[in-house]
This record gives structure tokens, C-alpha cells and sequence, in this order.
């Protein structure tokens, strides 16, 4: 069997950085390194400090020769949760503002543009960013238990991070409209016959079956299957840039609204939100 290692700073082909994580901690077996989510305490819920590690360890991988599949996981009960909703408010100016709503479509775009293979391995909850994440790797295996969903509108807010049209892509136009603008968690067999998910498993042999994936890319030629990869990523999100360029705009246009006050203010108070379009 082969020895996992883990460790606290990310390795690369030339050698060891001093990059050390607070947030996600990388774990490698052989050729396969895995990013784990490590806030388990909080769902592994997404605040600035793990995006911007999630952002920093994928750019990493630019410089890792030995690494031929990246699997993305959550410590804990959950994926993840999606962003941190506790998260204290930082006063900005508009510059800087516009700048740190960026920084989610930065942490999916530094994922999406990884050279090696990359797997979500998914259990638990997956919501709002939760759910970007897989959706930017190439493949997500989901435990028979996971369930993901955008819950975004419900809290008066657009889906941002360029992830909406990763999700098109996976599950067609209507259902896309579906999951997003209704903003319902869906459960793991409606996301396999939906096609966002690639598999699902029972949760006590996700991991094996992550494994068995990822093991199967990593024996395929690198050059020839990273080269594909890159080439049918940059056909299918031709127009991507084009069209979701500001959706951070747009989110800071709904994060100033009374629906936006009003769906966080639901949230707190576990009671439905009364929208009212102002």
C-alpha cells in the first residue's frame, strides 16, 4: 500500500516552499496530491484566508513536476458550506471592495487552470462556493449522502466566482436555472443523472473510489492528457471571461439591496425571507 504523507508546506518538483496553510493541508501519495479543507469546525466554511491558500496551493501546482492528479476534500463532516456568513465586514473603499469580491472568481479560475487532473471528492454539503469548487475541477465523486445546491438567491445575491457557466455546462440551461434561481439543495442521485456529479458511492468507499479515479489518470501519459484537458477547457469556456466579467459588480449591486439585508436576516432567524424587489 502506498504511504500517504502530509504535510504543512506545499511540495513541488524543485523542492520543498515555506508556504505553510492555516486553512487546507496537502496530503500526497505517489503522483496524487490531495488539497484538503481543513475549518472542519465551521463546515469548512469559505472565508478570505482558505480562498486565498485554495488560490495559492493551486497556482502551486504550475511548478509541481510530479504531481499527475489533484484531489480537492473536505476535512470533517462536509465539503464545504459556502461562504462565511460570520465573517466580520471589513470597512473598504469601492477600489479595494471590487478587488476582494474578486478574489472567489480568482481561487476558481487558479483551480480550473491547473495543469494536472483534478477530482472533487464530495460528502456532506457542498452549497454556494462549496459547490464552485467541484464544478471547476475536471471530475466529483459524491458519497450517496452529499447534497449540493446554490443558495445564493435566498440570500438576495447572484451566483458570482464565473462559476455559473461551469455549472451550465454540466447540467444544461434549465436545470442550471433550476438549481440556481430556486436555490434548493439537490440530492446525490438527482446530481448523478443531472451529470454534475461523475459518480456516486456509498460514503464509506468514497475515498477507495477517489482513489481508484485518480489512479487511473495518474498512469496515463501527462503531456498528451494535460494538453486535452487544457484544449477542451478552453472550447467549452470560450466565451466565459466575455460574459461573467462582472459579476462581482453585479453582487456588489445586490449586497447593497433591502432583499439582501432581508434573506441574512432569514438566514439568522431560520424563518423564510420576505422578498420585496427593493
Amino acid at each position: 500500500m502506498a504511504k500517504r504523507v502530509v504535510y504543512s508546506s506545499q511540495v513541488s518538483g524543485k523542492g520543498e516552499t515555506n508556504m505553510v496553510y492555516e486553512f487546507i493541508r496537502v496530503e500526497r501519495t505517489d503522483q496524487i496530491a490531495t488539497v484538503v479543507l481543513n475549518r472542519p469546525e465551521t463546515m469548512n466554511a469559505l472565508n478570505p484566508g482558505i480562498m486565498q491558500e485554495i488560490e495559492q496551493v493551486s497556482r502551486s501546482f504550475l511548478d509541481d513536476e510530479q504531481t499527475r492528479v489533484v484531489v480537492f476534500r473536505g476535512e470533517g463532516r462536509h465539503f464545504s458550506a459556502g461562504a462565511d456568513l460570520k465573517q466580520p465586514t471589513v470597512k473598504q473603499s469601492m477600489v479595494m471592495q471590487r478587488r476582494s469580491a474578486a478574489l472567489g472568481a480568482r481561487m476558481i479560475r487558479a483551480i480550473t487552470e491547473i495543469s494536472q487532473v483534478t477530482i472533487s471528492s464530495i460528502h456532506g454539503a457542498a452549497l454556494g462556493g462549496g459547490a464552485c469548487i467541484p464544478t471547476a475541477c475536471d471530475f466529483r465523486i459524491g458519497s450517496d449522502e452529499c447534497f449540493c445546491g446554490y443558495p445564493e438567491v435566498n440570500l438576495g445575491i447572484n451566483l458570482q466566482w464565473h462559476a455559473l457557466p461551469l455549472c451550465v455546462r454540466l447540467i444544461g440551461p434549465a436545470r442550471a436555472k433550476r438549481m440556481i434561481m430556486l436555490g434548493a439543495r439537490e440530492e446525490a442521485q438527482t446530481l448523478l443523472e443531472w451529470g454534475f456529479l461523475d459518480a456516486v458511492v456509498p460514503r464509506t468507499e468514497l475515498e477507495n473510489a477517489t482513489r481508484a479515479l485518480a489512479e487511473q489518470y495518474a498512469r496515463q501519459p501527462p503531456i498528451a492528457v494535460q494538453m486535452i484537458k487544457q484544449s477542451i477547457n478552453a472550447v467549452s469556456g470560450a466565451l466565459d471571461d466575455a460574459i461573467m466579467h462582472m459579476d462581482s459588480d453585479q453582487y456588489m449591486l445586490t449586497a447593497r439591496t433591502d432583499d439582501r439585508d432581508e434573506g441574512i436576516s432569514a438566514f439568522f432567524e431560520k424563518r423564510d425571507p420576505e422578498f420585496k424587489g427593493n
